[in-house]
């Protein structure tokens, strides 16, 4: 049997290591920060990558290795086109392998090329709702070389758009019960000074809710801090 081949082991060792990361051990940000570290050893010259989110819509980098990568997405998202958004939007993975030499997109390919960017490769991640987005890999410097090289990166970011769309769910879950337990919070203060204004002046507990916006509205402050207030001292008026 032949032995393996150095060059077959060392390329394989980024796709290894992907399929290794932990969230537990990492967030969004360093995810992309080792994905990036990773695509290096793929391209021949020194990449940057970046997380394009689309909401209802509306695009944003939830996440950057580089300003660069931010400076190129926010640049496609005021021309409202590019690699990045035609992946995320689009669920195919989408290439402009020489900014010099574009097929589409030239005014981008044009803004990118003066940025010193030599090629964009953007990779859908998996859909969820309403929400879209891509994995966007920057090369600096030189275009993609050859089909072999693109190929493998098209491999690589296969691989890498499950940690970053696992990263960015779960951090999307944190916030979520962030905002939940917030809201929950609100509510049973509300509902405390709501407890007090019936028992101490006999209303009903539309009645006291109304007490409590108006306090809020005249004195330009949130229904909760009224309602913390009141809870805490018995005064319903302004600090």
């Amino acid at each position: 049997m032949n032995p393996p081949d150095d060059d077959a082991v060392a390329g394989q060792a980024p796709f290894d290591e992907l399929g290794r990361l932990s969230l537990a051990e990492h967030s969004l940000d360093s995810v992309l920060e080792r994905v990036t570290a990773l695509a290096a050893q793929v391209l021949p010259s020194t990449p940057v990558t970046s997380v394009t989110i689309v909401d209802r819509g509306r695009p944003t980098t939830v996440a950057s290795s580089g300003d660069l990568a931010l400076r190129l997405d926010e640049v496609q998202y005021a021309l409202g086109s590019g690699p990045c958004l035609s992946a995320a939007t689009s669920g195919r993975h989408s290439e402009l392998v020489d900014t010099g030499a574009p097929t589409e997109w030239a005014e981008f390919a044009a803004r990118a090329a003066d940025e010193g960017c030599g090629s964009i490769l953007s990779f859908p991640l998996p859909v969820h709702g309403v929400v879209h987005g891509a994995l966007n890999v920057y090369s600096r410097s030189s275009a993609v070389p050859d089909r072999r090289t693109l190929d493998r990166v098209a491999r690589f970011a296969a691989h890498a758009v499950v940690p970053v769309s696992n990263a960015y769910l779960y951090e999307s879950a944190v916030a979520l019960v962030g905002h939940l337990q917030t809201a929950l919070d609100s509510r049973a203060v509300i509902d405390q000074a709501k407890g007090i204004l019936i028992e101490r002046f006999k209303l009903s507990a539309d009645q006291a809710f109304q007490v409590l916006t108006r306090v809020s509205m005249e004195n330009n402050t949130k229904v909760r801090a009224v309602a913390e207030r009141f809870v805490q001292t018995g005064v319903l008026g302004p600090p």
